[in-house]
């Protein structure tokens, strides 16, 4: 009988090669990086908690009382209805009147992602996604055998859609639209206007909107209005969650919300009968739900112009650079500039470099479905003002010792 150390590898799931998440994989480099005894800043990863944010006093002891008063069981697969009271209340204080049942609390918005691709798109089909994009989508999209169809965003033009170009993208296999509004990981927030055209777009091809809002909180200029409020009747999937405007993104507390037509009613079965399957999202954690979107919200005026402060720090340090550029972000903590690169090299290639010279991390922009060779990466800009400053100026440095070196 043959041993184990004679028997060949174990096989593969096939989908699992065309699974793909770059904030993630990058740090595998990063590691390597440290094993030599090099320090990392980590700029991949949007965790405010990591650069000294703290979860406001009131979440947190929300889930403390749920853990003492024993509410550490499974519960409903849509969530406990104290919280999917308190998300409809929100919608409908925002101008999307919903009734509870049309929210499923999920782990984070990333879940609620995962559910309303596999309700909405089957093998074969296809779903618009912006370029940049968040990567979750399109490597939820891989494994279902589906395909992305990416829609160009203008960095001429603010990083808004080309609505020409969307427009000519939809087929006979279009499923979905995703609208990621405020933008990661750009920092844009749509015009009015643009969002109609969106709406609109989806209403003409029977298209379901999946609507990630998980920044609508934090834009520099006040929260930014939910995409629904401008159609209460299109068929959008809105999804949230405490990670980032309440600094709570280890919690994995989030939501899906259903606009109230009936259009979606087969969408939605679809969700819970999926969320049925994983029992429930972290227990305690929902508690807090009610207390984030019906008590104080403070903390996060603070936190907007802190990040207005950062963002203004990135954009001075990038349009600094000779053939470099930044354009301003209007919301969140992340930015998309460009640099310049010497010939046959790659954004992969400058950000590799980057991290072994300067122990500097970010994420290269062909992650997030641009091109190799614009030279994009994007920049998580929570770490503190001076340190910003400092990390600003190595980049420079370096990127001109880059351009020299080719």
């Amino acid at each position: 009988m043959p041993t184990s150390h004679t028997l060949g590898a174990l096989p593969v799931a096939p989908r699992v090669s065309r699974f793909s998440y770059a904030i993630r994989n990058i740090v595998a480099a990063a590691h390597a990086e440290e094993a030599r005894g090099r320090t990392v800043r980590y700029l991949n990863i949007g965790d405010p908690v990591a650069f000294g944010f703290e979860t406001p006093p009131h979440l947190v002891e929300a889930v403390a009382k749920a853990m003492r008063d024993g509410q550490n069981g499974y519960l409903p697969s849509a969530g406990i209805p104290a919280a999917r009271e308190a998300v409809a209340a929100e919608y409908t204080r925002k101008g999307v009147a919903i009734d509870a049942d049309r929210v499923v609390i999920t782990q984070g918005t990333s879940e609620g992602i995962d559910l309303a691709l596999n309700a909405v798109v089957d093998e074969g089909e296809e779903v618009l996604v912006p370029a940049p994009t968040y990567p979750l989508y399109t490597a939820v999209l891989a494994t279902l055998g589906a395909r992305a169809v990416f829609y160009p965003t203008d960095p001429d033009n603010d990083w808004l859609p080309d609505m020409d170009r969307l427009r000519s993208l939809v087929t006979s296999k279009t499923r979905a639209l995703v609208v990621i509004d405020p933008n990661n990981p750009t920092g844009a927030v749509y015009p009015e206007p643009v969002r109609r055209e969106m709406i609109a777009l989806a209403e003409t091809h029977g298209l379901t909107i999946l609507a990630d809002e998980v920044y609508g909180e934090l834009g520099f200029d006040g929260p930014v209005p939910l995409l629904g409020s401008l159609a209460p009747e299109a068929p959008i999937l809105s999804f949230s969650s405490l990670s980032k405007a309440w600094l709570a993104p280890g919690w994995r507390t989030g939501w899906l919300a259903a606009a109230r037509t009936p259009r979606l009613d087969g969408v939605l079965a679809g969700v819970r009968k999926l969320a049925d399957a994983r029992l429930c999202s972290p227990g305690p954690m929902q508690h807090a739900v009610t207390a984030a979107l019906k008590g104080d919200r403070s903390h996060q005026q603070r936190f907007r112009d802190a990040l207005a402060e950062r963002s203004r720090i990135i954009v001075d340090a990038f349009s600094a650079i000779p053939g470099g550029r930044c354009v301003p972000p209007r919301a969140a903590f992340y930015a998309m500039p460009s640099v310049p690169l010497p010939p046959g090299r790659t954004d992969e290639d400058f950000v590799l470099a980057l991290l072994r010279e300067t122990g500097i991390l970010c994420v290269h922009g062909s992650g997030f479905g641009l091109a190799p060779e614009a030279g994009c990466l994007r920049i998580v800009f929570l770490a503190d003002p001076a340190a910003l400053t400092q990390i600003g100026r190595e980049i420079a440095a370096f990127t001109a010792e880059y351009l020299l070196s080719a």
